[in-house]
């Protein structure tokens, strides 16, 4: 867009972002993450689609046909048709689940004309396309607006809350509205997502036996108590990524990766950040790989005397393992293993959904946010994720906390994902400019403590393992690192999100896909993919096992270079 185009609209969109922020907390949400351009990338898109006036006005003429057909099909499915609404809502939607939504013709007319908006602007953006990074934004922010806009949200349109306020005397109207001004004045003005109060570190969170055996600026190392008279011989190191806390990867007693490996007779340490603040606005990616795994590498050799230590990275952690692995093969250094990387890109071409926040301008406006902070707030980056997942991690809450005057539920997933971290300004520019915007990772470019990283160089074993509704680290794109790596590697498609497919205990709803033979695309991959009940946990029990070496028994805790400076999960994680 021009130069002046662009000028004309800023004030436009701020009007409406003022406008909203007056009209409800949670609408002002998509407005305070617009550094991301989405109200100037939505006003990109429309004035496209005006260019195209046939597939304009056969988008409206739809919409008033679905509109013209609302009343008559309301109210023949309410004299007892078994046809269809005119634009019934997914099935699959569980905000129209209740059964006034088809048997009331005023709300059954109320879902269709919400229903035919959708459709509407579906239409619309398809006429407007032609940048994908503005059609990204644009659907991003128009879908943002029809979530907010559901009549589920607001009392008088939402059915199953007014039944419960009829049911309660109208007392859930009023724990609503209590539960309402304490999110106004505590929360930033969202529905709480969780409720945090059932949980402790050490005790039913971050729980698994152990004891921290090193520390510098940057990381705590845990090394986890034996669990069985035998282990394998090459210890594990889990890597997890410092958007969040690691104890994502030891969440609660039986849904602990870290547990479920040291159960399966391996000496498992883990690596715990401290949480930045503004002092360390200058810690490089540099930084984090030279104090932290390759730190931690040096800790177990002198602990468990192990030549070799197989690494466990998650997400951003799995691609400074990656990183790692590279730099160590670069210089002749043979102590890593085997990999294993979960829900991480190491080809960001693809990056998915939040490549409509790592554009060069979108990162010239963090950067300067981060210059005057110093760090990547935790609470702007969790605001970002909400808005990825609106409907579940917004409006949901809405529904039920603000409508319903329910309590949010205590989930562990949600109480670990509340406990927000921050990013250094220097580590998190560095990071969105090389990978996010250059993808210099995958393409060899990127150089880290002054060694040309190749991931070809990894020779290896690695276990690649991605999760088929992840919107964070989209599989498809994961499968990438299949033909980058220099080794032998083996992907595993796991049910499951970007958490949940990580937080994979074996049940009956668990499933995974492997696939020995390696084509050219992930989708041809997954055709000739084997689908197996249960988790992928068990699947990499086996696989581990046997590149872990012999079985010994379990080393000491810490060593006299090394000695214990207290219990798990020790002192960084609840910073």
């Amino acid at each position: 867009m021009a130069n002046g185009a662009r000028g004309a609209a800023e004030p436009a969109w701020q009007a409406a972002a003022d406008a909203s922020e007056v009209l409800a907390p949670e609408s002002g949400l998509f407005a305070r993450v617009d550094p991301a351009e989405f109200g100037i990338s939505t006003l990109a898109v429309l004035a496209r689609a005006a260019a195209h006036p046939g597939q304009v006005a056969s988008a409206w003429f739809r919409f008033a046909g679905a509109m013209g057909e609302a009343w008559p099909a309301a109210v023949s499915r309410w004299l007892g048709s078994d046809g269809e609404p005119g634009a019934p809502a997914d099935r699959q939607d569980r905000r129209f689940a209740d059964r006034t939504w088809s048997e009331s013709p005023a709300y059954n007319v109320l879902l269709q004309g919400y229903v035919a908006a959708g459709r509407l602007a579906d239409d619309l953006l398809a006429a407007g396309r032609g940048d994908p990074l503005s059609d990204q934004k644009a659907e991003l922010a128009i879908h943002f607006a029809l979530d907010a806009l559901a009549p589920t949200n607001f009392l008088l349109t939402n059915p199953a809350a007014l039944k419960r306020a009829f049911e309660t005397g109208g007392m859930s109207v009023l724990a609503g509205a209590r539960n309402f001004l304490d999110d106004l004045v505590n929360n930033g003005g969202r529905p709480r997502q969780v409720d945090i109060t059932p949980f402790e570190l050490g005790r039913n969170l971050a729980a698994t036996p152990g004891r921290v055996v090193f520390r510098n600026d940057l990381i705590e190392l845990i090394q986890y108590s034996p669990q069985s008279k035998r282990v394998r011989a090459v210890p594990l190191l889990a890597s997890p990524p410092w958007i969040n806390k690691y104890y994502v990867m030891d969440l609660a007693p039986g849904r602990s990766f870290l547990e479920w490996a040291v159960q399966h007779r391996r000496t498992v340490f883990a690596i715990s950040y401290r949480n930045p603040d503004a002092s360390m606005r200058q810690v490089t990616l540099d930084d984090y790989l030279v104090h932290g795994p390759n730190a931690a590498l040096d800790v177990i050799a002198d602990i468990t005397g192990s030549p070799t230590v197989d690494i466990v990275g998650l997400c951003l952690g799995g691609a400074l393992t990656a990183m790692l692995a590279a730099y160590l093969a670069a210089t002749g250094d043979a102590r890593i293993g085997s990999l294993t990387l979960l829900n991480t890109l190491l080809d960001y071409s693809e990056p998915g959904v939040l490549g409509a926040f790592a554009d060069a301008q979108t990162i010239a406006r963090l950067e300067a946010t981060m210059a005057r902070e110093g760090v990547m707030s935790g609470t702007k980056m969790a605001a970002t994720f909400d808005v990825l997942r609106a409907n579940d991690l917004i409006f949901n809450y809405v529904v039920s906390n603000w409508l319903m005057g329910q309590r949010p539920p205590a989930f562990d997933i949600l109480a670990w994902n509340a406990d927000s971290t921050r990013l250094p300004a220097a580590m998190h520019s560095f990071y969105l400019h090389s990978l996010y915007e250059k993808n210099q990772l995958a393409s060899g470019e990127l150089v880290l403590a002054g060694q040309p990283l190749s991931l070809k160089d990894i020779k290896c074993d690695t276990y690649l393992v991605g999760a088929v509704n992840d919107h964070i680290v989209p599989w498809m794109s994961s499968y990438k690192a299949t033909g980058l790596l220099g080794g032998s590697v083996r992907y595993v498609l796991s049910s499951g999100g970007h958490i949940a497919g990580i937080v994979n205990p074996p049940s009956q709803k668990a499933w995974y896909q492997v696939g020995e033979h390696y084509r050219q695309h992930a989708t041809q991959w997954r055709e000739g993919a084997e689908r197996r009940a249960g988790s992928w946990w068990e699947d990499w029990a086996a696989w581990s096992d046997s590149r872990a070496g012999q079985l010994i028994a379990p080393p000491q805790m810490g060593s006299e270079r090394f000695p214990a400076l207290g219990p798990a999960p020790g002192d960084y994680v609840r910073g």
